[in-house]
């Protein structure tokens, strides 16, 4: 079985490998140091003597290399392989602040568990199962606490043990179905471990390592936390870690939503896209500022302000609307019509929004007459019809809709239409014509 040695070498990108066996663009070798795609963490990239490597995937007992086309090489020859750098250290940084932002949420969230995990091209998304609701407050707590693990410099590193030892200590994080790869070669489960402040650096291989310069460094890498000690997080894992939390650079928490009852999924970046978030909040913040005449820190208060400012200004154009629907209802009153012994209001609003327009039919209908249609004089046309006779609104509606078009919709005592295309005044022709229609 030709596990891959990328989660417990991960910083060697450089190796050679004996070809096993050829399928096509599919090749398998006796050993090799590129991530196969588990858990969350996509396939590392590189080149396969020189030929672009496309995917890499755990297959049976095998790790499948596919490549961009087919090779000349051919089973038994010794080919050069390389990890795309970048990309590599890219994964490894991003997996390591998931396992530091789950870290801070052990210390922030309750009945927290481990839903998922999964790494794009841009950010990485975890999956808390809790029953704390995840607010705004607690998105910045859990960026601050995760960004001072990375200051702290803490040790990271990474062990195997045996299943009932993953499985029956408390604080390990365990996830089986999300996490394929911690159980390494079945002889155990991997653990990673994010170490106590101050407690050194962990056996981690040099940047840029090749495969001759590591064999001899296995051993140290394999040493997990002190026992004795408080480490961060311990969670089974079987991605690519750094080897300190220094490596990851600045942690930026993106925002959260909710994939399925009892998760809040959190998205973070690490790297550009990381920075060029934390850049345009920076900007948009001091624009704000800037334009509400305050510095960043009364922004808070600034925006309180405006945003009574604005209700108060929202209570008085309501109010005039009102007074202004009143006026020309009043007018309206003055020209009512019969249809069918019923008496009717037909005319045009002017200057008011559909809620207004909504609740003066319905108030009006029963009081001053059994029908009341008041029609807005926007363009399209718009339409409130409201019964409290034997009219059916809804009726009224459909018939208007037929004759001019747009839609409409309600029941016999109230109906709505918009998207009319005809000219107010139009509409209050036709509907002072109508015929009440059916009976309610």
């Amino acid at each position: 079985m030709a596990l891959t040695r990328a989660p417990a070498e991960p910083y060697v990108t450089e190796f050679e490998a004996t070809v096993d066996r050829i399928d096509g663009r599919e090749v398998v070798f006796d050993r090799t140091y590129f991530y196969a795609e588990s858990g969350g963490q996509p396939a590392d990239r590189g080149t396969v003597a020189g030929i672009a490597l496309e995917d890499v995937q755990h297959r049976g007992d095998d790790v499948v290399h596919t490549l961009a086309e087919e090779p000349e090489f051919v089973a038994g020859e010794r080919v050069a392989c390389a990890v795309d750098p970048a990309f590599r250290t890219y994964c490894m940084r991003t997996h390591t602040a998931s396992h530091v932002l789950y870290g801070a949420g052990r210390r922030l969230l309750d009945d927290l568990g481990y839903g998922g995990f999964d790494i794009d091209e841009e950010k990485a998304r975890i999956d808390f199962e809790t029953t704390t609701k995840i607010d705004d407050e607690a998105l910045v707590e859990l960026e601050r606490l995760a960004n001072r693990v990375v200051w702290e410099s803490r040790p990271v590193s990474w062990e195997m043990v045996s299943a009932e030892e993953a499985t029956n200590r408390e604080e390990v994080a365990f996830n089986a179905k999300t996490e394929e790869g911690v159980f390494g070669d079945g002889e155990g489960v991997r653990i990673v471990t994010i170490g106590e402040r101050g407690t050194g650096s962990s056996g981690g291989l040099a940047r840029g390592s090749t495969a001759s310069t590591a064999s001899s460094r296995d051993e140290p890498q394999q040493r997990s936390a002190d026992p004795a000690t408080s480490p961060w997080d311990v969670a089974a894992c079987g991605g690519t870690h750094v080897a300190n939390t220094r490596e990851i650079g600045p942690v930026t928490v993106l925002g959260r939503s909710n994939p399925g009852e009892g998760l809040t999924r959190v998205e973070l970046a690490v790297g550009p896209s990381g920075i060029e978030r934390r850049a345009e909040t920076r900007r948009a913040a001091l624009d704000a500022a800037r334009t509400l005449g305050v510095r960043i820190e009364g922004l808070p208060d600034a925006a309180e302000r405006q945003r009574n400012d604005v209700e108060v200004l929202e209570a008085e154009r309501d109010d005039l609307l009102d007074r202004l629907a009143a006026i020309q209802l009043a007018a309206i009153q003055e020209d009512a019509i019969e249809h069918d012994g019923e008496r009717w209001l037909v005319g045009v609003i002017e200057g008011v929004d559909g809620d207004t327009l909504a609740d003066r039919a319905r108030s009006t209908a029963g009081e001053s007459a059994e029908t009341v249609a008041l029609v807005g004089d926007g363009n399209p046309a718009t339409v409130a019809i409201a019964s409290a006779g034997d009219t059916d609104a809804s009726s009224l509606v459909s018939a208007l809709t037929d004759e001019f078009g747009g839609g409409g919709g309600g029941g016999p005592e109230f109906a709505q239409g918009g998207g009319i295309d005809a000219d107010p005044d139009e509409v209050v022709s036709f509907l002072r014509g109508s015929p009440s229609g059916p009976t309610n």
